[in-house]
C-alpha cells in the first residue's frame, strides 16, 4: 500500500496509521498494547487525514490492530494535567469547552461525508469512543467476539463524539436511552438483531469481508453511490413528499450527468 497525499502518522507517537491503495484508504488504530484507547493527540490526526484524503478515495475503512477496536478515551489521558484532560476542559468558559469538543467530533464526523463509503471493521471491544468511531461509518462488519458499550456514562459524562444520532437512528430512540445510560456491553449477536451491526463474520474472515464490502462498493457507479448516501442520510429528516422530491431532484442530476441534459 502507498501512503496517498495524506501521508502516513507516526504510529509510535501517535496511534494513528493511513495507507492508500487505490480508491481504498484505511485508517487504522495502532495502540494494541492499550487497546487501541484513544487520545486527543489521535483525534487530530483523524482530524487531519480527513483534510489532506486525496479525492480519487472513495472508500475508508476503519480497523484496528491487536485483540480490540478501541477501548475509548484513554483515561490515563483524560485524568492527567494536559490541556485536554478533563479537569482543564471543566476549567474552560461554556463557550470554549464547547468549542473545545467541536473540534474532537472532527475526527469522528468526517466518516459520514457522502463523497465517501467508510466501513468499520470491529473486532473485540469498541467501548466510548471506540464504540462511536464505528457508529460514524456508514457501514459495521463485525467479527463474532466483537463487543460494543457506551459506557461514558460509568465517567458521569455523555456521549459527545457524534454517536448519538446514528444510535438513535438504528435501534431507536427507547433502545438507544437504555444502551446509553446501562453502558452495558452489547455483544456481537445482539448487535446484529437489533440493527448496529452490518454483518457479523467469524473473526478470521473480517479482513476478508470488509475487502469484498469495500469492491462491491466500488464496482457502483460513484456518483450514484454519492446521491444514493445523501438521500438515505437525509430521510429521517423529510417527509414522504419531501423525501420523494429529494428522489426526482437527484435522478434528475444522475441522469444529466450520465446521458446530458437533452438541450
Amino acid at each position: 500500500m502507498t501512503a496517498g497525499n495524506a501521508g502516513p502518522a507516526t504510529t509510535d507517537e501517535v496511534g494513528v496509521r493511513y495507507e492508500q491503495d487505490g480508491p481504498v484508504a484505511t485508517v487504522t488504530l495502532c495502540r494494541p498494547d492499550v487497546l487501541n484507547a484513544q487520545t486527543p493527540a489521535m483525534w487530530t490526526e483523524l482530524g487531519n487525514i480527513s483534510r489532506k484524503l486525496p479525492g480519487d478515495v472513495r472508500v475508508v475503512i476503519v480497523r484496528a490492530e491487536g485483540r480490540a477496536f478501541s477501548a475509548g478515551l484513554d483515561l490515563s489521558v483524560a485524568r492527567g494535567d494536559g490541556d485536554s484532560s478533563l479537569s482543564r476542559l471543566a476549567q474552560l468558559s461554556a463557550t470554549e469547552c464547547a468549542d473545545r469538543i467541536a473540534g474532537f467530533q472532527t475526527a469522528f464526523t468526517w466518516l459520514r461525508s457522502p463523497s465517501i463509503v467508510t466501513i468499520a471493521a470491529v473486532q473485540g471491544h469498541a467501548i466510548g469512543a471506540g464504540f462511536q468511531l464505528a457508529l460514524n461509518c456508514d457501514m459495521r462488519v463485525l467479527a463474532d467476539d466483537a463487543r460494543f458499550s457506551m459506557a461514558e456514562v460509568t465517567l458521569g459524562l455523555v456521549p459527545d463524539l457524534g454517536g448519538t444520532k446514528r444510535l438513535t437512528e438504528l435501534v431507536g430512540p427507547s433502545r438507544a436511552l437504555e444502551i446509553c445510560v446501562t453502558g452495558r456491553r452489547i455483544t456481537a449477536d445482539e448487535a446484529d438483531r437489533i440493527g448496529l451491526a452490518t454483518t457479523v463474520v467469524a473473526r478470521a474472515d473480517l479482513d476478508a469481508t470488509v475487502s469484498d464490502l469495500a469492491a462491491a462498493v466500488l464496482a457502483a457507479d460513484r456518483g450514484a453511490v454519492a446521491e444514493i448516501k445523501a438521500l438515505l442520510a437525509g430521510a429521517p429528516l423529510r417527509s414522504y413528499a419531501e423525501q420523494d422530491r429529494a428522489e426526482r431532484e437527484a435522478q434528475t442530476r444522475r441522469l444529466s450527468e450520465l446521458l446530458g441534459s437533452g438541450e
